[in-house]
């Protein structure tokens, strides 16, 4: 048994058989790409890795396993997913993840081609797990893969908790100890005793505060907008390294950036180096735009026709504007069910909580448009005309019934 210190957690547990992989490259890789992408433009201390993310997550995987009494061999299965749910993440993680599903057709939750190449198929193979299980733990289709993916999962409890120690944020607050406990394995996953119920909301609540303070903050965002466009001009320019670039660490990746001959993506990524950032140029609501149109995800390729359509209203280089549009947020449906003595039933029906934080999200989304400080009055304008935004009236502002 191999003790880890760990300053979220306190002292982690690693099982012996999992010593090993840890001990793997594509493991140690995540030491070098940051949890939280470009946030330490605004939060100094950002700085934690994917690799202390991954030993936090596989902590409270292991707890869940040991509380739940899953038999051994799962709970292995389980302890090993929770360290290699991560493996799959390219260059400054969630920034590179839009580029890597459209040039690559996969996310980082995507991993069984990782888990097959050698030397990890054999670390699995030695602890008797196949690559098929593990994938299914990690993308959700296992039937144990509730402890990694839920709305009250450990990689969500372990990402708010050290997110907010990193950044200093004071609103990541969650009772993890508490949940970890209240969990009940059921025949169809998890269900959370009624003494958990309060631990449940504060990690909703953690998850509503936390996403404009941290991981949709603008300057964030506005980082990540300029890092995949040098990204996606640089592998452009060079097809053949698309499957090895989202294997790069941080530093290598910023390494081949700025010494890129092409003049743009060296100038964006010494930008992001000297955080000599594009300012906002319109930052527009849900009822500014039509939000309808934008539920679903768009591809980074419209976002850049977007933009090069304002450039050429504004008058200026098209790598001087760029389009954010978010993912519009899913209602949080909180599936997991409640238990008490009379009965079992719906989060949802037990806390008020849930469609309120579920508005709250709504209201936080943002639409953005970027470019250099000089340039914000003409863009800003042609944005406006290209993206048929509406200024929000007092009746926009009002409750409808």
């Amino acid at each position: 048994m191999k003790i880890i210190k760990d300053p979220v957690h306190g002292y982690i547990e690693v099982p012996p058989g999992i010593v090993p992989v840890i001990d793997l490259p594509v493991i140690q890789r995540l030491r070098h790409v940051r949890q939280l992408g470009f946030s330490y433009l605004v939060y100094p201390g950002a700085n934690h890795s994917r690799f202390e993310h991954s030993l936090g997550t596989m902590h409270l995987a292991h707890l869940v396993c040991r509380e739940a009494e899953i038999p051994e061999r799962d709970e292995t299965g389980v302890v090993a997913a929770a360290i290699l749910h991560d493996i799959g993440h390219g260059p400054f993680s969630h920034a590179s993840e839009g580029l890597m599903v459209e040039l690559l057709g996969r996310g980082h939750m995507d991993i069984r081609g990782l888990l097959a190449a050698s030397p990890l198929r054999e670390a699995l193979d030695d602890l008797s797990l196949p690559v098929d299980e593990i994938a299914g733990l990690v993308n959700g289709t296992h039937p144990l893969a509730g402890i990694l993916h839920g709305e009250l999962d450990v990689d969500r409890m372990d990402y708010l908790l050290r997110d907010a120690h990193y950044t200093g944020a004071p609103y990541g607050t969650v009772d993890a100890e508490r949940l970890v406990r209240s969990l009940i394995p059921g025949q169809q996953g998890f269900l959370l005793d009624e003494n958990g119920v309060q631990a449940a909301e504060s990690l909703l609540i953690a998850r509503t505060l936390m996403r404009p303070a941290v991981y949709y903050h603008h300057v964030s965002r506005i980082a990540e907008q300029m890092f995949m466009l040098s990204l996606s001009r640089y592998l452009e320019a060079n097809p053949g390294e698309s499957e090895r670039a989202f294997r790069w660490d941080d530093w290598f990746c910023m390494q081949r950036l700025t010494q890129s001959p092409d003049a743009v993506v060296r100038e964006l990524s010494m930008r992001l180096y000297e955080r000599r950032l594009y300012k906002r140029a319109l930052y527009a609501g849900q009822n500014e735009v039509n939000a309808r149109s934008l539920r679903d995800r768009i591809p980074y390729r419209e976002s850049r026709r977007l933009a090069h359509e304002i450039a050429e209203t504004a008058g200026v280089g098209e790598h001087e504007v760029l389009v954010d549009i978010p993912p519009f947020p899913h209602d949080m449906t909180m599936g997991v069910m409640v238990r008490n003595r009379h009965s079992v039933t719906t989060l949802a029906e037990v806390s008020p909580l849930v469609s309120t934080l579920n508005e709250t999200r709504r209201g936080q989304w943002r639409l953005g448009v970027y470019c250099p400080p000089a340039h914000r009055g003409p863009v800003g304008d042609a944005a406006r005309e290209v993206l048929h935004v509406h200024p929000v009236t007092l009746q926009d502002r009002l409750p409808l019934d």
